[in-house]
């Protein structure tokens, strides 16, 4: 089988776009992984397939598969390559569409500046939600990693994240600790690490250990999260500037009821195909 794609870039954050609205994707977490390799297969963090509509509500459904071959529900940096992919392929001719995830609907707009901007939904901090066990809801937890205690805010933006305010993100032991708080037991489902540097109250440094991916350049949901966090703590005021080391995102949420909102980049670098 020969399958076409687009490889396209988030501030960094890259995947493989498949267009399945005509036929199945036809791959299992196998096959994936071999596609992911970035010596022996294409190189990607996560593949985003665009199938057709499964409501009347909406355009498209959307699909994401970590590096790993696990199929997840939510990626915000693919959300925004997802809305370029079907405007420059003719899939859709809206600037603003709704799409389906398998954590809900979420609506990006193509920006007349070329950035896109997505409503990401409410956050989500009860714990039975996120998955995240505690016997109680609070605004940080804290999680005994490798010996020694980590505070950590909680919170799913579709995904599960730990976001934990560190003084230096660039010192930060991404590499060391992240794996660990990934497979915590605390967290059934894994979950995604971020190391926030509050830079001022309006602008932050992000790194963030993926789930399924490792470090990633970028991470939407993270920046999402890491954002939600700060804000919920009085550490910082809306909108946020994230620095990642992929680019930058901007993060708006006013709290309480309101949703996320997320603007930044989407490119495409190149189309290709390949025997799988």
């Amino acid at each position: 089988m020969r399958l076409k794609f687009t490889k396209m870039h988030g501030a960094g954050n890259d995947f493989v776009v498949v267009d399945a609205t005509k036929a199945p994707l036809g791959l299992d977490a196998a096959g994936i992984r071999r596609l992911a390799d970035r010596h022996l297969g294409i190189g990607f963090d996560q593949m985003l397939v665009v199938e057709p509509a499964r409501n009347r509500d909406t355009d498209f459904y959307y699909r994401i598969f970590n590096a790993d071959g696990d199929e997840v529900s939510q990626c915000g940096n693919g959300a925004r390559c997802f809305v370029r992919y079907v405007h420059d392929k003719g899939l859709s001719a809206s600037n603003a569409i709704r799409v389906e995830t398998r954590s809900g609907v979420i609506e990006p707009r193509l920006e007349s500046d070329g950035r896109v901007t997505v409503n990401m939904g409410l956050p989500v901090f009860e714990p039975d939600r996120i998955p995240f066990v505690a016997e109680r809801l609070d605004s940080t937890y804290e999680l005994e990693v490798d010996g020694r205690k980590v505070e950590i805010c909680a919170v799913s933006m579709g995904n599960p994240h730990a976001v934990q305010v560190v003084a230096d993100a660039d010192a930060a032991p991404v590499a060391s600790e992240g794996p660990l708080i990934e497979r915590h037991v605390r967290f059934p489902e894994r979950v995604n690490a971020g190391y926030m540097q509050i830079v001022d109250r309006r602008h932050i440094k992000l790194r963030v250990f993926e789930r399924g991916a490792g470090e990633t350049l970028s991470c939407g949901t993270g920046a999402c999260a890491a954002v939600v966090a700060g804000i919920t703590r009085g550490l910082l005021d809306s909108p946020v500037k994230v620095d990642t080391r992929g680019g930058v995102l901007e993060i708006a949420w006013m709290g309480a009821a309101q949703p996320v909102l997320m603007t930044g980049p989407a490119q495409s670098v190149f189309e290709g195909e390949i025997e799988v």
